[in-house]
This record gives structure tokens, sequence and C-alpha cells, in this order.
């Protein structure tokens, strides 16, 4: 499954490097250290939704666009298909289960 620390440090990396800029650029321009950004694309911190629009506005991009999936390969988009298709099946099964308990036992 796709994580969205994942999505956010690619689309991140993917920008500055359209816009030629270096993580020391970025957090300048989002008043933030440097460190605070490579640990951002390697995944290791998770920004603030204050921060996010910050970074966005410093890579000259809305917000949302940061958990854009153009940066994820087709086969990541499938894999994460997969998985999101398990998860509504399971949710599914188990509604149905509980649903089916509470008629049984009024039956009782």
């Amino acid at each position: 499954m796709i994580r969205l620390t994942k999505l956010i440090a690619n689309n991140m990396k993917k920008q500055r490097r359209i816009l030629g800029i270096s993580q020391a650029v970025l957090a300048e321009r989002a008043d933030t250290s440097t460190h605070y950004i490579a640990m951002i694309e390697l995944e290791r911190k998770t920004p603030s939704l204050i921060m996010l629009e910050r970074i966005a506005a410093a890579l000259e991009l809305e917000p949302p666009e940061l958990f854009s999936m153009r940066s994820i390969s087709a086969k990541s988009l499938n894999e994460l298909q997969k998985t999101v298709l398990c998860d509504i099946e399971k949710a599914v099964q188990q509604i149905v289960y509980e649903h089916l308990k509470v008629i049984e036992d009024n039956r009782e």
C-alpha cells in the first residue's frame, strides 16, 4: 500500500527537481530547516498541515498537489487498488457477519 509519507516525499522531490532547487532552498522558502525537509523526503518525519501548506507554496504548488498520484508508478497504483478492494471486501464481510449475528441473537 502507498503510504502518504511516501507520496508526499516523492512529490516534493519531483517538484524540487522541476524547479531546480535544493533542499536548502526549499527549506528557506518554507521557513524551516534543511534537516527537516530531508527527514520528510526520507519519510522519517510527517509534516503538519500548516507545514504542508508552506512547503506547497515554496514549491509553487497547491497543497493537494503534494498528494497527487502522478508521481507513483502504475505498479504501485495497482497494488493500492488491490489493497483498497481487499479492505473494502473485509469491511463488508465484517458488517454482514455482525448483522447476521444480531439476527441470530434476536431469534433466540
